[in-house]
Protein backbone atom coordinates (compact mmCIF):
# COMPACT_ATOMS: atom_id res chain seq x y z
CA UNK A 1 0.00 0.00 0.00
CA UNK A 2 1.20 3.27 -0.90
CA UNK A 3 2.45 5.27 1.50
CA UNK A 4 2.40 3.08 4.27
CA UNK A 5 5.19 3.76 6.68
CA UNK A 6 4.23 7.40 6.48
CA UNK A 7 0.94 6.84 7.51
CA UNK A 8 2.29 5.42 10.92
CA UNK A 9 4.94 7.77 11.90
CA UNK A 10 4.11 9.16 15.23
CA UNK A 11 4.70 12.61 13.81
CA UNK A 12 2.02 12.40 10.81
CA UNK A 13 -0.40 11.03 13.70
CA UNK A 14 -0.18 14.05 16.16
CA UNK A 15 -0.87 16.68 13.17
CA UNK A 16 -3.07 14.20 10.89
CA UNK A 17 -6.56 15.90 12.01
CA UNK A 18 -5.28 19.16 12.15
CA UNK A 19 -3.76 19.89 9.20
CA UNK A 20 -6.70 18.11 7.08
CA UNK A 21 -10.10 19.08 9.24
CA UNK A 22 -9.72 21.05 11.99
CA UNK A 23 -9.76 24.64 9.94
CA UNK A 24 -11.59 26.85 6.96
CA UNK A 25 -12.25 24.08 4.28
CA UNK A 26 -11.40 21.48 6.08
CA UNK A 27 -13.68 21.47 8.12
CA UNK A 28 -15.84 21.40 5.35
CA UNK A 29 -14.85 18.40 3.91
CA UNK A 30 -15.18 16.72 7.16
CA UNK A 31 -18.58 17.39 7.48
CA UNK A 32 -19.72 16.56 3.52
CA UNK A 33 -17.51 13.28 4.10
CA UNK A 34 -19.61 12.45 6.89
CA UNK A 35 -22.76 13.62 5.34
CA UNK A 36 -22.13 11.19 2.83
CA UNK A 37 -21.13 8.14 4.86
CA UNK A 38 -24.11 8.56 7.09
CA UNK A 39 -26.48 8.60 3.79
CA UNK A 40 -24.72 5.91 2.21
CA UNK A 41 -25.18 3.70 5.39
CA UNK A 42 -28.57 4.74 6.96
CA UNK A 43 -30.03 3.99 9.35
CA UNK A 44 -27.01 2.58 11.04
CA UNK A 45 -28.60 1.69 14.56
CA UNK A 46 -28.38 -1.77 15.98
CA UNK A 47 -26.04 -2.69 13.18
CA UNK A 48 -22.63 -4.01 12.85
CA UNK A 49 -20.13 -2.43 10.78
CA UNK A 50 -16.83 -2.81 10.15
CA UNK A 51 -14.59 0.54 8.78
CA UNK A 52 -11.62 -0.32 7.18
CA UNK A 53 -8.39 1.91 7.01
CA UNK A 54 -10.21 3.71 9.85
CA UNK A 55 -7.26 6.04 10.78
CA UNK A 56 -8.14 8.08 14.16
CA UNK A 57 -11.78 7.10 13.95
CA UNK A 58 -13.85 10.13 12.68
CA UNK A 59 -16.33 7.98 10.88
CA UNK A 60 -16.08 5.10 13.67
CA UNK A 61 -16.93 7.33 16.31
CA UNK A 62 -19.59 8.75 14.31
CA UNK A 63 -22.10 5.84 13.51
CA UNK A 64 -21.26 4.33 17.25
CA UNK A 65 -22.44 7.74 18.45
CA UNK A 66 -25.52 6.42 16.03
CA UNK A 67 -26.30 3.26 17.95
CA UNK A 68 -24.37 0.81 15.69
CA UNK A 69 -21.62 -1.95 17.02
CA UNK A 70 -18.33 -0.41 15.22
CA UNK A 71 -15.01 -2.30 14.39
CA UNK A 72 -12.31 -0.15 12.76
CA UNK A 73 -9.58 -1.77 11.70
CA UNK A 74 -6.60 -0.12 10.39
CA UNK A 75 -2.18 -0.85 9.67
CA UNK A 76 -1.21 1.89 12.12
CA UNK A 77 -1.17 1.63 15.96
CA UNK A 78 -0.51 5.49 16.28
CA UNK A 79 -4.10 6.10 14.30
CA UNK A 80 -5.67 3.44 16.31
CA UNK A 81 -4.48 4.86 19.70
CA UNK A 82 -5.88 7.89 18.70
CA UNK A 83 -8.96 6.48 17.78
CA UNK A 84 -9.64 4.91 21.43
CA UNK A 85 -8.88 8.10 22.73
CA UNK A 86 -11.34 10.17 20.55
CA UNK A 87 -14.03 7.18 21.66
CA UNK A 88 -13.37 7.26 25.41
CA UNK A 89 -13.93 11.24 25.02
CA UNK A 90 -17.06 10.43 23.04
CA UNK A 91 -18.64 7.83 25.55
CA UNK A 92 -18.73 5.29 22.85
CA UNK A 93 -15.76 2.70 23.47
CA UNK A 94 -18.61 0.10 24.57
CA UNK A 95 -19.48 -0.02 20.79
CA UNK A 96 -16.50 0.81 19.18
CA UNK A 97 -13.19 -1.97 19.31
CA UNK A 98 -10.49 -0.73 17.57
CA UNK A 99 -8.07 -3.39 15.19
CA UNK A 100 -4.66 -3.24 14.00
CA UNK A 101 -4.79 -5.85 11.04
CA UNK A 102 -4.18 -5.80 7.08
CA UNK A 103 -7.19 -5.32 4.89
CA UNK A 104 -5.84 -8.17 2.39
CA UNK A 105 -6.14 -11.04 4.95
CA UNK A 106 -9.44 -9.92 6.94
CA UNK A 107 -9.12 -11.65 10.72
CA UNK A 108 -13.52 -12.28 10.52
CA UNK A 109 -15.54 -15.13 9.25
CA UNK A 110 -17.86 -14.69 6.01
CA UNK A 111 -21.27 -12.82 6.25
CA UNK A 112 -19.93 -11.52 9.44
CA UNK A 113 -20.88 -7.57 9.31
CA UNK A 114 -24.06 -5.77 8.17
CA UNK A 115 -22.24 -3.57 6.11
CA UNK A 116 -18.19 -2.84 6.03
CA UNK A 117 -16.99 0.50 4.20
CA UNK A 118 -13.74 2.00 3.47
CA UNK A 119 -13.42 5.95 2.66
CA UNK A 120 -9.64 7.85 1.72
CA UNK A 121 -8.43 3.99 0.92
CA UNK A 122 -8.36 2.94 -2.25
CA UNK A 123 -6.40 5.57 -3.77
CA UNK A 124 -3.21 3.92 -1.65
CA UNK A 125 -4.29 0.34 -2.62
CA UNK A 126 -1.54 -1.47 -4.57
CA UNK A 127 -4.31 -4.56 -5.16
CA UNK A 128 -7.97 -2.71 -5.38
CA UNK A 129 -9.65 -6.02 -6.76
CA UNK A 130 -8.14 -8.09 -3.58
CA UNK A 131 -8.92 -5.67 -0.69
CA UNK A 132 -12.59 -5.67 -2.18
CA UNK A 133 -12.96 -9.03 -2.26
CA UNK A 134 -12.28 -9.37 1.47
CA UNK A 135 -14.86 -6.28 2.18
CA UNK A 136 -17.23 -8.40 -0.01
CA UNK A 137 -16.26 -11.74 1.98
CA UNK A 138 -17.21 -10.24 5.55
CA UNK A 139 -20.05 -8.59 4.87
CA UNK A 140 -23.71 -10.03 5.06
CA UNK A 141 -25.32 -6.98 2.89
CA UNK A 142 -23.72 -3.64 2.07
CA UNK A 143 -20.25 -2.25 0.92
CA UNK A 144 -19.45 1.02 0.58
CA UNK A 145 -16.05 2.53 -0.78
CA UNK A 146 -14.39 5.36 -2.57
CA UNK A 147 -12.33 6.52 -5.81
CA UNK A 148 -10.21 8.85 -7.01
CA UNK A 149 -11.26 10.26 -10.46
CA UNK A 150 -8.82 9.30 -13.39
CA UNK A 151 -11.16 11.97 -15.57
CA UNK A 152 -10.75 14.84 -13.42
CA UNK A 153 -9.34 17.59 -12.00
CA UNK A 154 -7.67 15.06 -9.26
CA UNK A 155 -4.84 13.96 -12.12
CA UNK A 156 -3.51 17.14 -12.44
CA UNK A 157 -3.47 17.50 -8.33
CA UNK A 158 -2.29 14.17 -8.23
CA UNK A 159 0.38 14.69 -10.39
CA UNK A 160 1.92 17.51 -8.08
CA UNK A 161 1.86 15.42 -4.89
CA UNK A 162 5.32 13.43 -3.58
CA UNK A 163 3.06 10.49 -3.14
CA UNK A 164 0.61 10.41 -5.18
CA UNK A 165 -2.96 8.47 -5.63
CA UNK A 166 -4.27 6.03 -7.61
CA UNK A 167 -6.76 6.94 -10.21
CA UNK A 168 -9.62 5.13 -11.11
CA UNK A 169 -11.79 4.84 -14.59
CA UNK A 170 -15.51 3.69 -14.33
CA UNK A 171 -14.85 0.43 -16.55
CA UNK A 172 -11.87 -0.69 -13.87
CA UNK A 173 -14.82 0.06 -10.88
CA UNK A 174 -17.39 -1.78 -12.98
CA UNK A 175 -14.98 -4.73 -13.08
CA UNK A 176 -13.77 -4.73 -9.56
CA UNK A 177 -17.52 -4.77 -8.33
CA UNK A 178 -17.97 -7.86 -10.93
CA UNK A 179 -15.07 -9.69 -9.59
CA UNK A 180 -15.87 -9.15 -6.21
CA UNK A 181 -19.96 -10.38 -6.75
CA UNK A 182 -21.26 -6.86 -5.66
CA UNK A 183 -24.42 -5.37 -7.38
CA UNK A 184 -23.87 -1.23 -7.40
CA UNK A 185 -27.34 0.12 -5.96
CA UNK A 186 -26.05 3.56 -5.77
CA UNK A 187 -23.26 6.05 -6.60
CA UNK A 188 -22.63 9.44 -5.63
CA UNK A 189 -19.75 11.90 -7.66
CA UNK A 190 -18.49 14.84 -5.33
CA UNK A 191 -15.97 17.57 -5.68
CA UNK A 192 -14.73 18.93 -8.69
CA UNK A 193 -12.36 21.10 -6.69
CA UNK A 194 -10.41 18.34 -4.99
CA UNK A 195 -10.46 18.36 -1.16
CA UNK A 196 -6.80 18.32 -0.93
CA UNK A 197 -7.21 21.81 -2.33
CA UNK A 198 -10.34 22.73 0.31
CA UNK A 199 -8.35 22.23 3.32
CA UNK A 200 -5.97 25.49 1.92
CA UNK A 201 -8.41 27.59 1.45
CA UNK A 202 -10.26 29.86 4.24
CA UNK A 203 -13.24 29.03 5.61
CA UNK A 204 -15.35 31.44 3.60
CA UNK A 205 -13.82 30.85 0.27
CA UNK A 206 -14.41 27.05 0.33
CA UNK A 207 -17.63 27.82 0.92
CA UNK A 208 -18.18 30.06 -2.08
CA UNK A 209 -16.00 27.27 -4.27
CA UNK A 210 -18.89 24.37 -2.84
CA UNK A 211 -21.60 26.83 -3.93
CA UNK A 212 -19.72 26.61 -7.38
CA UNK A 213 -19.29 22.72 -7.05
CA UNK A 214 -23.45 22.66 -6.69
CA UNK A 215 -24.12 24.16 -9.53
CA UNK A 216 -21.87 22.22 -11.43
CA UNK A 217 -23.50 19.13 -9.91
CA UNK A 218 -26.53 20.12 -11.67
CA UNK A 219 -25.44 20.25 -14.88
CA UNK A 220 -24.90 16.98 -17.40
CA UNK A 221 -21.06 18.09 -16.61
CA UNK A 222 -21.62 17.01 -13.17
CA UNK A 223 -20.22 13.60 -12.22
CA UNK A 224 -18.00 13.59 -15.34
CA UNK A 225 -15.74 16.57 -13.51
CA UNK A 226 -16.21 14.99 -10.20
CA UNK A 227 -12.73 14.08 -8.61
CA UNK A 228 -14.16 11.53 -5.91
CA UNK A 229 -16.71 8.83 -6.66
CA UNK A 230 -18.28 6.77 -3.35
CA UNK A 231 -20.20 3.45 -4.23
CA UNK A 232 -22.65 1.55 -2.53
CA UNK A 233 -23.21 -1.81 -3.53
CA UNK A 234 -25.46 -5.11 -2.15
CA UNK A 235 -23.66 -8.42 -1.54
CA UNK A 236 -24.90 -10.85 -4.72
Amino acid sequence: MKGKEWYQQETVVESYEDKRFSRGGGRLTDRLEKAAVGEALAPVEDKKILEIACGTGRFSVMLAEQGADVVGLDISAPMLGEGRDKAREAGVDDHLEFMRGDAARLPFPDDHFDAVFAIRFFHLADTPGEYLREMARVSKRQVVFETYNRSSGRSLYNWALPMGSRLYSRREVDGMLDAAQLRLVDETHEFVVPFGLYRKLPGGVAKAFRRVEEAIDRTPLGDRLASISYWNATVD
